[in-house]
């Protein structure tokens, strides 16, 4: 595929496409102590989380170090109970599990690895909102970040969920495996294209959205990830990892390192792990990269030190992988000549 003919690329710009996303690792956590449970070991305030809301979170060692990234819902199930569902990255769920059981005691809590159980899309595009408006056959609600609904799509219920972690209008759409096939083809009836991993791959770089074991593993700290504050809240009391999350806070009040943005201004893409250099002083390095359809330049993600990170400042790439200078964009969003992300 070309550097800008990927199909399902234009339809995200133009319209809509739907992505597969079935890997995500998904637990569903239920009993009376479950919400404070997992309040307590998590960045996040979720003890008194509203039906309805989800919020980002991370579990962290005592270091503020990512142990699991975390995306938390709190849903109503068919029988009436409450539950939280919680949703990490790709083949992490018995890990996370595993983790989890170390802490319980005596809560009342029940948990269950339910990644095989539920399939997973993620519908994005500019006009996704008219299309899943079209699916569900009524208006989409003005749902807020995580925010999520029970919908119906043709005769099977899903749960939709609003997260626009391509930096377009986007819904993930959760449905039971075997509804899977009747999902997909209901959408795509409806006009949504195929979504492809390239396609993907290049959207999520272009939104700066970070993946675990790509951009992000367990000896990056919290206080370096976009949005962290999203996901971290300083009135909630303990958790691991708080103490030097406050201290990083009250000392300096910005993190030592930051994710940005950079736009290579020579040559293609750089590898993962390419260093940047100013005034031939190492100052970051890059986790990700691609062609930007939108930059028509090679972006790469990465991390610089704080001070690097404002945009327009010009770094060079190590000689090692082709001396040539690049421009730093900032923190995401980024901002691009022809945006084509009109939010809904």
């Amino acid at each position: 595929m070309s550097e800008t003919g990927d199909p399902a690329y234009t339809a995200v710009l133009s319209h809509a496409a739907l992505f597969d996303l079935s890997t995500v690792g998904k637990l569903l956590l239920t009993g009376p102590d479950a919400p404070q449970f997992v309040h307590n070991l998590c960045t996040n305030a979720v003890a008194d989380l509203p039906l309805g809301a989800g919020c980002p979170a991370y579990l962290c060692d005592p270091r503020a170090k990512v142990l699991f990234p975390l995306w938390i819902y709190h849903l109503r199930l068919g029988d009436g109970r409450h539950a939280l569902w919680l949703e990490t990255a790709p083949r992490c769920a018995p890990e996370l599990l595993a983790h989890l059981d170390r802490y319980l005691i005596a809560e009342q809590v029940e948990m269950q690895d339910v990644s095989h159980r539920f399939a997973q899309f993620h519908l994005a595009g500019s006009q996704a909102t008219a299309l899943l408006a079209a699916a569900i056959a009524a208006e989409v609600p003005p749902l807020p970040p995580w925010g999520h609904m029970e919908r119906t799509l043709g005769s099977v219920t899903v749960h939709i969920r609003r997260f626009d972690r391509l930096g377009f209008p986007g819904y993930d759409i959760v449905v039971l495996q075997e509804h899977q096939a009747a999902v997909r083809r209901y959408l795509e009836t409806l006009g949504a294209a195929p979504g492809t991993s390239s396609a993907f791959e290049t959207l999520r770089i272009e939104a700066g959205f970070p993946l675990w074991g790509v951009d992000y593993d367990r000896e990056r700290s919290v206080l370096d990830l976009p949005h962290f504050e999203q996901a971290v809240s300083y009135a909630k009391g303990c958790f691991p990892g708080q103490e030097p999350i406050v201290m990083a806070r009250d000392r300096t009040g910005h993190p030592v390192r930051t994710f940005v943005g950079v736009k290579v201004l020579q040559g293609g893409p750089p590898m993962p792990g390419t260093r940047l250099l100013q005034q031939q002083r190492e100052v970051g390095i890059l986790t990700s990269s691609t062609f930007s359809p939108r930059l028509q330049a090679p972006l790469a993600l990465g991390y610089v030190r704080w001070g690097v990170h404002t945009p327009g400042q010009a770094v060079e790439i190590e000689p090692a992988a082709g001396a040539r200078l690049a421009l730093i964009l900032g923190p995401p969003p980024f901002d691009f000549p022809n945006p084509g992300s009109a939010k809904q």
